[in-house]
């Protein structure tokens, strides 16, 4: 009786842990204005709702593709066709951090610590790099 009731309580945790993470990497793609970018190069504004919906529900599916290993047919052709969504939607995200970049110059001014700035910029790739190599290392 009480490993059930224990395992039920892991999974509404996990459940809920899932879906927090997954609203505030959405709210963030939103934020960035990855998708009201697009919308407005494209002159289709009237459609970011839409967009909006097909990022989230693109990632919902991806998730539960990923969780549940389900096999998608067709093989090499659509896989192809995955690299290149994957692709672009890798690019937008490089282009639109890029653009947020600027914030960090503007920081160290206000703080006044222009003259520490080399550090920061060593000390945030160092920890990049150690948290990559952690990563690939322990083959998580």
């Amino acid at each position: 009786m009480w490993e059930w009731a224990a395992q039920c309580l892991l999974a509404v945790i996990g459940i809920s842990g899932g879906v927090a993470v997954a609203a505030g990497l959405f709210s963030f793609i939103v934020e960035l204005g990855v998708v009201a970018d697009f919308a407005d190069r494209t002159h289709t504004g009237e459609h970011i709702l839409l967009y909006e919906d097909c990022v989230a529900l693109g990632g919902i599916l991806g998730n539960l593709v990923y969780v549940f290993q389900i096999r998608i047919p067709l093989g090499d052709p659509l896989f192809a066709v995955y690299g290149i969504f994957a692709g672009i939607f890798t690019g937008c995200w490089a282009m639109a951090l890029a653009e947020i970049l600027n914030v960090y110059p503007v920081f160290m001014r206000r703080l006044k610590i222009v003259r520490y700035m080399t550090a920061f910029v060593i000390s945030m790739a160092l920890g990049k790099g150690l948290g990559a190599g952690l990563f690939f290392w322990r083959g998580w």
